[in-house]
């Protein structure tokens, strides 16, 4: 069984197990009672409100607790991303050295786990073999290719994206400038002492590059030259290749449960129809076909604009007695530069039949045709998916 299960069930058992003062003590250690709530997050499943709510029900917390801090980091990301939209593809200011210092590709040593530092390659493993890793593992990795490696933040941002299930454009991004100091007041670095300190002791990195100084690493950070020039580096083992990225789910997830949308599609004539996305798996099908439906279920067809529907995790409904049509929809725009593992994929994909048997994969003029002949269309809004709904000229990358 994966380590992230894409149901409501999966996710209100993690949100039931977290415990605030443990996190609070423990979070730092790649062994400590982290929440592992953030796939969850990130697709749907459950919302910062509810997180708060349900834990703030067992442990009264005050607005100074880490743990409110922490939900208050992922709320600040998508606020700044709300305001820069696609400027959090660019430095927001400058960092130790000018943008084009860095190397705009991923180094194959990074990609292929086999850096020789015990910290590094840990990493890139438990990424490509779970889609998830420890918060103080990603800075790590992060600092050592900025820093270190001089490879520019975006280069790294883009590849962890497409493999990591919790993969937030905002948290990601944002994170990886704050690691860089194009998003903070300072750069992160790191070195093997932190790491002995947080790490289990096969993490451990002795007698690597990293076992130095800060002030020999804030040096090397300062220098355009990367460190594997300046330090002999052991070398690694083989390493592992890295899986693959796709940029549509056709023909590469292990289902094969999307249909073309344009091609094969159900006949949604005088229909309303709700439409579900990879950012809404745990929304419910509500009945649109009520003679008053409430105005928060009131929507005009596409592309006007959309409506809330209410939340409601863990909702039990007859969706054969529904007359709303539920379709899952996937636009391709969205991933042709920002492409997702099968890992992702699959995780999705999963999550979206649990919703419907339809799911419908194209441009969002093939989906907005197929849909131009319902009764109306409504969905959860998800600014990384409503891009598209809205506005057929603006890629997802927003």
């Amino acid at each position: 069984m994966s380590l992230f299960e894409p149901t409501l069930e999966a996710a209100h058992a993690r949100l039931a197990a977290v415990n605030p003062d443990a996190y609070a003590r423990t979070r730092n250690a790649l062994d400590g009672a982290v929440t592992r709530l953030s796939p969850y997050l990130t697709h749907g499943l459950l919302s910062l409100r509810e997180v708060y709510a349900a834990v703030h029900a067992r442990h009264p917390l005050d607005s100074k607790h880490k743990f409110i801090f922490e939900l208050g980091w992922r709320a600040y990301w998508r606020h700044v991303w709300l305001h820069l939209g696609y400027g959090i593809h660019q430095s927001i200011h400058a960092g130790l050295l000018p943008d084009d210092a860095y190397q705009p590709e991923m180094p194959a040593d990074v990609l292929e786990a086999r850096t020789g530092i015990p910290a590094i390659d840990l990493a890139v493993r438990e990424l490509y073999e779970t889609g998830y890793v420890h918060n103080h593992a990603r800075m790590w990795l992060a600092s050592y290719l900025v820093h270190l490696r001089k490879v520019h933040w975006l280069a790294g941002a883009q590849w962890m994206l497409g493999h990591l299930l919790d993969g937030d454009l905002a948290s990601n991004h944002l994170s990886w400038q704050w690691v860089a100091g194009t998003g903070s007041s300072k750069p992160y670095l790191f070195n093997a002492e932190n790491v002995a300190k947080y790490a289990p002791a096969h993490w451990h990195s002795p007698g690597t590059a990293i076992d130095t100084s800060y002030e020999a690493l804030d040096e090397v950070a300062r220098g355009t030259e990367p460190i594997n020039t300046r330090f002999d580096a052991r070398r690694a083992d083989a390493g592992m290749a890295q899986p693959c990225l796709h940029t549509s789910p056709i023909n590469d997830t292990p289902q094969q449960a999307w249909s073309s949308s344009g091609t094969t599609v159900i006949d949604v004539t005088g229909q309303d129809v709700w439409l579900h996305h990879p950012w809404s798996l745990g929304s419910w099908t509500p009945d649109c076909s009520a003679p008053c439906p409430p105005p928060a279920l009131r929507a005009p067809p596409l592309p006007a604009q959309n409506t809330q529907a209410p939340t409601l995790p863990g909702t039990e409904y007859d969706a054969a007695a529904l007359k709303t049509k539920p379709i899952a929809v996937g636009f391709e725009s969205c991933h042709i530069a920002k492409p997702w593992s099968n890992r992702r994929w699959d995780f999705v994909t999963r999550g979206l039949q649990a919703q419907t048997k339809h799911l419908w994969w194209g441009s969002a003029e093939q989906i907005a045709h197929a849909l131009q002949h319902a009764k109306s269309v409504h969905w959860q809004p998800n600014r990384m998916w409503t891009q598209h709904s809205l506005d057929y000229k603006t890629c997802c990358t927003r």
